[in-house]
């Protein structure tokens, strides 16, 4: 046997491409990349992004498909930004597979991706989701008739110590001083300035202060606590299936009752658009279709207002929004319309139906948070501008979308999930050859043999136990 020396090998000047590295494929990728063969998606978004490029003008340009399918690796993979993108797309044949990108090409870097992502519009964006929707629609896990929404909290990328006053320009460490200063410490040292700060009351507002690098990012309380620039992210999911039906990505200050309408006009768009396609692909002779408008809204109880309960009523939508807790009877003196809505919105939500239906939004609002923003890598955004954003985040969850459809096809929505569920599969034959052997009793030996090199039997059994709820609790993705 040769030893392996030292130093570098030197490689030969040619290589016959029969001789390249070829790697078997992830088999997760190969059926999303059967899924999208498919549907013909490279065509679809070539000939949608078509006029963003130019024949001979430019830098060497980036393929709209692959530019597109390296944005759902991001949510496939939990990856947070492009520049992470480009580093794992290169470093992995399997998803240089799934790119459709040859082994003597190069991979994309950050930058390209970046500009590309800028040159393409917000529109196209949206059409390419509503794509997604229609892929869904196909399948039949679209129904659109009961929805459900809720909003959550995107960190910002910029620092809460960079905020500057929006009428004079100056840092938060430059105010201060001017405010020692102007209580009579001529010289204040930081601990001097800390104390101060304390002393204030509402230290810092939106209405004073922004921050330069990202004007976009609001002033929010993050859901661990922490105070930090924030984007608000809000999503519209239906209530029969799980998926996303609309995102929209809002001023992280807005509170959720002047954000609804914009959400829910949103979905109503899609369902709409995806009845229209239904309609004009299904043949003459059945003109019914499988989808219907919205009908019923399912929220929390920050959305809950007698304005937007009525205004709700007029769009013909059934709610289902709990009430915050009040102290005393409310006044409807001239108000009558408005109290007639919250009476009949409080008797629905009090029904076995709105019961079910608010643990059910608990279960499928929630889940899509974690799985985009969580496991997906989107929480903290690397991102600056809200369109930008945006555009990313409509991708990431057209991604989730595409996950509903592999749960169906081969039981894991993420290669994750699908390596988990591979690993329970083991652990349950494992745990039913253990219990096999246990009711032979001419395997004692064995069982002895067995016992000293796992610990236990028990203790194989309480891992075998513990690995099949571990795989069992993950959010169904």
């Amino acid at each position: 046997m040769s030893k392996r020396s030292g130093g570098e090998k030197q490689e030969d000047i040619w290589i016959a491409h029969t001789e390249l590295a070829v790697a078997p494929g992830h088999p997760f990728y190969k059926r999303l990349n059967e899924l999208l063969e498919g549907a013909r998606f490279d065509e679809f978004v070539e000939g949608l992004c078509a006029r963003f490029y130019h024949a001979r003008l430019g830098r060497p340009s980036l393929r709209p498909g692959i530019y597109f399918r390296a944005l759902l690796v991001g949510y496939f993979e939990g990856i947070d930004s492009e520049r992470g993108i480009a580093w794992r797309v290169a470093d992995s044949l399997a998803l240089r597979r799934f790119l459709l990108i040859g082994l003597d090409e190069p991979t994309p870097d950050h930058s390209t991706i970046s500009r590309t992502r800028r040159l393409i519009n917000i529109d196209t964006h949206r059409e390419v989701f509503a794509w997604v929707l229609a892929l869904l629609a196909e399948r039949g896990l679209l129904k659109g008739q009961r929805m459900g929404i809720d909003a959550t909290t995107l960190e910002a990328n910029a620092a809460m110590r960079s905020i500057v006053r929006r009428d004079t320009g100056e840092t938060y460490e430059e105010f201060l001083r001017g405010l020692a200063k102007a209580s009579g410490i001529e010289t204040p040292t930081r601990e001097d300035l800390a104390r101060l700060d304390r002393k204030r009351k509402k230290r810092t507002s939106n209405k004073e202060w922004k921050s330069p690098a990202d004007e976009d990012a609001r002033i929010a309380k993050m859901k661990d606590g922490r105070t930090h620039l924030a984007h608000k992210a809000e999503h519209a999911v239906d209530m029969d299936t799980g998926a996303i039906v609309a995102v929209t990505l809002q001023a992280a200050d807005q509170g959720d009752t002047s954000t609804l309408d914009e959400t829910l006009c949103e979905a109503g768009e899609q369902v709409a658009e995806q009845i229209r396609r239904e309609a004009e692909l299904r043949p003459q002779d059945k003109p019914k279709v499988h989808l219907q408008g919205i009908e019923e809204l399912v929220t929390d109880k920050g959305y809950h207002s007698g304005a937007v309960v009525q205004r709700m009523k007029s769009y013909e939508v059934r709610t289902y929004i709990p009430e915050k807790k009040q102290k005393g009877r409310r006044d409807w003196q001239g108000k009558s319309a408005e109290q007639q809505a919250v009476y009949q919105n409080r008797r629905r939500v009090r029904s076995e139906y709105g019961k079910s239906l608010l643990r059910r939004r608990g279960e499928l609002i929630e889940r899509s948070f974690a799985h985009c923003y969580e496991t997906g890598g989107m929480r903290r955004c690397h991102l600056r501008g809200r369109q930008n954003i945006l555009k990313r985040q409509l991708i990431h969850v057209g991604a989730f979308n595409l996950s509903l459809i592999l749960r169906k096809l081969l039981g894991a929505g993420t290669p994750r999930e699908l390596r988990n569920r591979a690993g329970q599969a083991i652990s349950r034959l494992l745990c039913f050859v253990m219990c096999l052997i246990t009711a032979i009793s001419p395997a004692r030996r064995f069982i002895a043999l067995v016992s000293q090199r796992l610990g236990s039997f028990s203790r194989c059994r309480r891992l075998c136990h513990r690995s099949r709820n571990i795989c069992s609790s993950a959010t169904g993705c």
